[in-house]
């Protein structure tokens, strides 16, 4: 009898705004932030197995490849842990194989890992059929990570508390985005003690998203929000990658509307004012040799679904 099997697609996310308060006793800082989930995606094609384990598989294109080391295939993986979790709750002992296709760069600023647990939550509750509520598989996804909510909500949203907390944000039109990728990663949690270092005196808890960024996402002026991105870890990933301040020189010398360290780095990002503008930045920063690749991409992009 062949074994039920789904493909997720899940979109990568970037932050449009990212404000970040001092850390916490819990060991957390409380963030503020504007997500936008853009259309460059990872694939997870999930099957039903009968011996009740949960295994794992993962792929690379091209511009991920120098990062196959750094994803773990077993209880490390968020995806892994996304299923496992799944499973406890609904207290069943089905399996289930993941084939991971990943083109979100690994430890990029990006949130590769909470998209692909965010797939792993929508794959393993319609291969097992368990029709659990999207509420309830938000809850899951807060438990897992900071933004595995949003990657199942896609879009455009806001995010608060530890980032986990979504709640969608008006926003008009569409948006062309040029993706700076660097040959390596850097550690969320590096980034963050980076800036615990340069911001002894952070405040308490995270500012406020600047009224004007909302304000141009429901007007659709890319040109009004290239103007106000902002992302509070910016120094911090500069001090420990000091080559991105090049990337995003580069970027602006050839007129984007804003450029941005894409959450804790080392991705850049660039929004242009339209897809042919958006060739040549992409052009741009590739003939400068500052990237290690370059990608365009859509926002916003709807969250973890079924293709498949």
């Amino acid at each position: 009898m062949a074994m039920q099997s789904v493909t997720v697609r899940v979109p990568a996310k970037i932050n449009l705004a990212l404000a970040v308060g001092a850390r916490g006793a819990d060991g957390y800082h409380p963030i503020t932030t504007v997500y936008q989930a853009v259309d460059l995606c990872d694939e997870i094609r999930a099957t039903e197995s009968d011996d009740g384990a949960i295994t794992l598989s993962v792929t690379y294109d091209g511009r991920v490849a120098t990062e196959t080391a750094q994803v773990p295939l077993d209880e490390d993986n968020l995806a892994y842990r996304a299923a496992a979790l799944l499973r406890q709750r609904a207290g069943i002992d089905s399996g289930l194989t993941m084939a991971i296709r990943k083109a979100i760069p690994v430890s990029g600023g990006m949130a590769g890992g909470s998209a692909d647990a965010a797939a792993a939550l929508v794959a393993a509750d319609a291969v097992w059929g368990l029709g659990t509520p999207r509420s309830d598989l938000l809850t899951l996804a807060g438990e897992l990570g900071s933004d595995v909510p949003f990657c199942l909500v896609g879009g455009t949203a806001m995010g608060t508390g530890r980032g986990d907390q979504v709640s969608p944000v008006l926003a008009r039109g569409s948006y062309c985005w040029v993706l700076g990728l660097a040959d390596s990663g850097l550690s969320t949690p590096e980034v963050y003690a980076e800036f615990d270092r340069l911001n002894k005196k952070a405040p308490p808890t995270a500012s406020e998203i600047p009224p004007a960024l909302l304000a141009a996402l429901r007007a659709a002026d890319p040109a009004a929000l290239g103007a106000v991105l902002s992302n509070d870890l910016t120094d911090a990933a500069l001090s420990l990658r000091p080559e991105l301040t090049e990337t995003l020189a580069v970027g602006d010398d050839c007129g984007a509307l804003g450029a941005a360290v894409s959450g804790s780095g080392p991705t850049t990002m660039f929004l242009a004012s339209d897809e042919e503008h958006a060739l040549d930045i992409a052009l741009a920063l590739t003939h400068a040799g500052v990237c290690a690749d370059v990608v365009q991409a859509i926002g916003p992009a709807p969250g973890a679904r079924i293709i498949a």
